[in-house]
């Protein structure tokens, strides 16, 4: 099966439910749970893709030979992959939800439960990227709470919204140190009108690291300076953990050169690194794991996101090849 005509015409559904169903209906043997997950086969080895987007899909354009459309590479091509492979005894295709966004793995962690599978293997990102490491991550919702009012007739009142800004500040000089961490804000909300005092401040907040200590820091940290923040300014802070993704490493030197191995046969050197991917649910479970990368391509999380069609062949030709040096197919 051509992994390039499922690309085309998966990439414009939108909707982890639409894709599923396109998934389901050319999966043979497949089944479904409550979530959304797709899966097929049985076996030791379970080989994971997500099914969602960070933006809403549109149908893919061309220019010369780059294919562009928002989430045309992660992971739509990761899934055409997948999909594009033969059945192959001891082995398990896995299609999951809720790999992006707020989704918290959930659709990876409950295969994992479900299957118990010995190996994981993240159908995802960039050829000759490896994932070697599970990326940890928390993210927050914080939310900076005051009285409100009339922004001249209650003046000196406090404002929420320079206690969200004073905490961002606060929160960025934690990475001065140059460490091997992330820290993203989005999701800004405070009120509507020029003359009123919002009542409320809130953001989407993100931290990263591939060292569970530097992450439980970071955790600690965040919630550190954000009350400070809200104390200076004499706002109350609600803080609530909205996912959490595990940092560590799982990956066997068995699964290392099997890697090496099969990104050799299209004449690449892998490139280690951290990431995060489905793949970090059997990592927190003990399972060894790691992510291939399996397209060409840039802009992930944009709406300049590209691949190279043709290197998804490339991409199908390494995941057989690593899955013939495990012993499986």
């Amino acid at each position: 099966m051509d992994p390039v005509r499922f690309l085309l015409e998966l990439a414009p559904l939108a909707g982890e439910e639409a894709r599923g169903a396109y998934v389901a209906a050319r999966l043979p043997g497949a089944r479904r749970d409550g979530l959304g997950n797709v899966w097929a086969g049985e076996g030791r080895v379970l080989l994971l893709a997500h099914l969602d987007t960070v933006l809403p899909p549109r149908p893919p354009r061309r220019a010369g030979e780059r294919l562009y459309a928002p989430g045309v590479g992660d992971n739509s091509a990761g899934v055409a992959v997948l999909l594009s492979l033969p059945e192959m005894p001891g082995v398990v295709r896995g299609f999951t939800v809720g790999e992006e966004g707020l989704g918290n793995l959930k659709g990876a962690r409950a295969l994992v439960e479900a299957l118990r599978p010995e190996v994981v293997v993240a159908v995802d990102g960039y050829l000759p990227g490896v994932v070697d490491r599970a990326l940890g991550a928390v993210r927050f919702r914080a939310r900076f709470l005051g009285p409100g009012g009339h922004a001249w007739g209650d003046r000196g009142h406090p404002n929420p919204v320079f206690a969200l800004a004073e905490g961002l500040l606060g929160l960025r000089a934690l990475l001065d140190g140059g460490e091997e961490a992330s820290l993203n804000a989005s999701g800004l909300r405070a009120g509507e009108a020029v003359n009123a005092i919002p009542q409320e401040a809130a953001a989407l907040l993100e931290v990263r690291a591939p060292d569970p200590d530097r992450l439980a820091a970071l955790r600690q940290a965040v919630q550190a300076v954000l009350a400070e923040a809200a104390r200076r300014q004499g706002v109350e802070l609600a803080l609530e953990v909205v996912g959490e993704r595990p940092a560590g490493c799982t990956a066997t030197p068995g699964l290392l050169r099997a890697a090496e191995g099969a990104l050799a046969r299209i004449g690449e050197r892998p490139l280690f690194g951290p990431g995060s991917t489905d793949a970090g649910a059997a990592v927190e479970r003990g399972i060894p794991a790691l992510g291939l990368g399996v397209y060409r391509g840039g802009g992930a999380h944009t709406e300049g996101e590209w691949v190279l069609p043709q290197s998804l062949r490339e991409g199908r030709e390494v995941l057989l090849a690593f899955l013939e040096a495990l012993g499986v197919g």
